[in-house]
């Protein structure tokens, strides 16, 4: 698989959604007779799509809504929401920041305390207008803002970092051991983000009941560039459902890998599900919905940091609600809307009645996929030309 790029030194061939395509198979179904829902810890979700833990994106509103829907919307505890007892009010700053300040201003607003109370209350407020309370934060806050979250009667809980392993070294602080956090906390437990094959069959060792697959792709993520590191999201997520599958055959447990970041449209959640997914997790197309938080901006979760900052404000724009960009109906022409819908379509071109037979759809590698017989929309940019 590997080619030499050097002495000494070889490299494989990765692929991202824009370098595969799907194949038709044998059989076409009616899309309207597809099932698209997955099942996680026991609870089965009508939408295998998730709302990324990003404070532009999901706030109280924005979680009981998603949960009104049918699918998980996760609340990041290490953001706005807990720093501040009225958060519309910093989210507002931030909408209003130039480009050139932005990053700043993020960093500055991030610097306020956790308020403890804050993250009870968050929790308590989804569960109080009957969402499903999905929070997240940081490996270093885990044991104790999981604590605070289960006892407010959080569902689940996101342990999330760039990038986790099952075996962190340090010497400045005390790792948090991720076996021991999952069986002590009576929530399942989801773990983030890995790339590959062995740290996903170490995670999945740990007793977590998901895992959370990719580095770097989100739209408003900038690890790739300013640390270099990632692997695209194709094969990301193949090798990590050969682990997941492989775990299974041993020990008779299926843990679900969900696909995080670098999907914009419609087609690229179908290209993840092809690849392995049992559900997905997106944060930009989100961050275009009325209900969305952020006002039409979007920022990565690593742009508050106060020395090397991986992540940037962009701006996406509000283009319907969060049932129209889920179920439509799309008044947009790029995929970003009727997600929902364009699953089921192309399930049912594909012949797959399922998600767990959309693991099984012919994967080819065309590159031309985006370009050929389309010179009109990309001259237009209009369709797949923007």
């Amino acid at each position: 698989m590997a080619e030499w790029i050097g002495m000494g030194k070889r490299a494989r061939r990765c692929y991202g959604f824009d370098e595969i395509a799907l194949v038709p198979g044998r059989i076409t179904v009616n899309p309207e007779e597809t099932d698209a829902s997955w099942e996680f810890s026991g609870k089965r979700f009508a939408v295998p799509i998730m709302a990324a833990a990003m404070d532009g994106v999901v706030d109280v509103k924005f979680a009981v809504e998603m949960s009104r829907l049918g699918g998980i919307a996760v609340l990041n505890l290490d953001g706005v929401q807990t720093r501040y007892d009225n958060p519309q009010e910093v989210l507002e700053e931030i909408a209003n920041a130039s480009s050139q300040d932005s990053t700043n201003l993020i960093q500055k607003i991030y610097t306020a305390p956790i308020k403890e109370k804050l993250v009870a209350k968050r929790v308590d407020e989804i569960k109080k207008a009957s969402g499903y309370a999905a929070v997240s934060c940081i490996p270093q806050n885990a044991a104790k803002f999981a604590s605070l979250a289960q006892e407010a009667g959080a569902d689940c809980f996101v342990v999330q970092s760039t990038v986790t392993t099952a075996n962190h070294l340090s010497t400045k602080y005390k790792p948090l051991n991720l076996t021991k956090f999952c069986k002590e906390l009576k929530i399942p437990v989801i773990i983030g983000n890995c790339v590959t094959y062995g740290v996903t069959l170490e995670l999945l060792e740990t007793g977590c009941s998901a895992l959370l697959i990719g580095v770097g792709p989100g739209a408003a993520c900038t690890t790739r560039g300013v640390l270099g590191i990632g692997v695209p999201q194709v094969t990301a997520t193949i090798d990590a459902a050969s682990a997941r599958d492989f775990y299974y055959k041993k020990t008779g447990k299926y843990i679900p890998i969900i696909t995080d970041g670098g999907m914009r449209k419609g087609g690229d959640l179908c290209k993840a599900f092809a690849s392995g997914a049992d559900a997905v997790m997106i944060g930009s197309a989100f961050a275009r919905a009325k209900e969305a938080p952020g006002r039409g901006f979007h920022w990565g979760m690593a742009t508050s940091h106060g020395n090397l900052p991986r992540g940037t404000r962009i701006e996406v724009g509000i283009s319907g609600s969060l049932e129209q960009i889920l179920f439509g109906p799309a008044d947009v022409d790029d995929g970003s809307q009727n997600l929902m819908g364009a699953l089921a379509t192309s399930m049912g071109a594909l012949g797959a009645r399922s998600i767990k037979e959309m693991h099984f759809v012919e994967i080819i590698i065309a590159p031309s996929i985006q370009t050929e017989g389309k010179i009109f929309q990309v001259v237009q940019r209009v369709g797949m030309g923007k």
